[in-house]
């Protein structure tokens, strides 16, 4: 069955997005890459593969002939936004950049012309700077995903072969989020982990580990009364409803090997509770999606490295982890 090619967000200009999405091109064969195209402009990519000494060739296209030319080129759809930044010198030059290459990459899926988006890093200090008024990344993308006004509510999941987590609280302080968390939050979280791992990952049935927020799940109450009165009725109410789904189990017993294998996907109640555990085994190799939208997303599991941006050191196995991702989600939805 043929599929629509992904389309590639442009990411920060400034940012190692660009080394990236070289890196990744030149390996298509050797990784076996599914089809892709950059929305963007070419001449950043140009200036950077020089900048490497990439051996590469770009050609500006259109969506629709973007599988056909991607064996011999980097297709980019330039979105008519010129991208400025000096790497490792980001400046709000560029910032609309980078925002109208996620405006495109939203509008073509909605379009059917793209199977999924694959987002590059983007550096929200930067587009805070030139007027953007989203929290971030994921919150812009669902805001794009609104239908009838209605907006749908995202869930993040980093994603690997070793460990799949998510966590119901994301860039809250710590204080903030034990203030914020409810057994509905934790109940509609799960609900959708449950519905894209059954349609987009093709798991029949989903088993989900319920982590505890308090040290050994509040042993009882002595460690607090929170796991008792908030996590323990959310996981009574996903099993009422056939949900696959243990808890609140201490956290630090979770994620060791043979814990691991008991479950799918690990149902944190806090950000670091979360991405712990996953970036110490697969540093390299997670992907950030995002769950409940209309669309497939998926973005590498690292930010901008700012630091290392041109220099031909950075790292494009996460995003080749999370192009092969995006694709095999777009496959199995398509076949839901």
């Amino acid at each position: 069955m043929h599929q629509a090619p992904l389309a590639l967000t442009i990411g920060e200009p400034s940012g190692i997005g660009p080394d990236i999405t070289i890196a990744a091109w030149l390996r298509r064969n050797a990784d076996n890459l599914p089809p892709f195209y950059l929305t963007g402009d070419a001449d950043l990519i140009r200036r950077r593969a020089a900048l490497l000494g990439a051996q590469i060739e770009i050609a500006e296209t259109s969506p629709q002939d973007a599988a056909g030319i991607f064996a011999r080129a980097l297709p980019v759809a330039p979105t008519g936004h010129t991208a400025t930044g000096t790497p490792g010198q980001p400046d709000a030059t560029s910032a609309w950049a980078a925002i109208a290459s996620i405006e495109q990459a939203v509008a073509d899926v909605k379009a059917g012309i793209a199977s999924a988006i694959v987002t590059n890093p983007i550096a929200k200090s930067v587009l805070y700077s030139a007027g953007f008024k989203h929290p971030g990344h994921t919150e812009f993308l669902a805001e794009l995903a609104a239908a009838n006004g209605k907006v749908p509510m995202p869930v993040m999941m980093i994603w690997s072969e070793t460990l799949a987590v998510v966590p119901v609280t994301i860039h809250l302080p710590l204080r903030e989020a034990i203030d914020t968390l409810t057994t509905g939050m934790i109940v509609e979280t799960a609900r959708i982990v449950v519905a894209d791992m059954t349609h987009r990952m093709k798991l029949r049935a989903p088993r989900l580990a319920i982590a505890g927020l308090n040290p050994h799940a509040g042993e009882g109450g002595s460690l607090g009364k929170e796991d008792d009165a908030i996590v323990a009725p959310a996981v009574e109410q996903l099993r009422r409803e056939g949900i696959d789904a243990r808890g609140p189990l201490p956290a630090d017993t979770m994620f060791h090997e043979a814990a691991r294998k008991t479950y799918d996907c690990a149902i944190c109640m806090y950000h670091d509770q979360a991405l712990i555990p996953v970036k110490t085994l697969a540093f390299d190799s997670g992907v950030n999606v995002t769950l409940g939208l209309p669309f497939i997303r998926t973005s590498p599991d690292h930010g901008t490295a700012f630091d290392i941006a041109g220099t031909g050191r950075a790292n494009p196995s996460s995003l080749i982890a999370a192009l092969r991702l995006a694709a095999r989600m777009a496959r199995a939805n398509a076949a839901s």
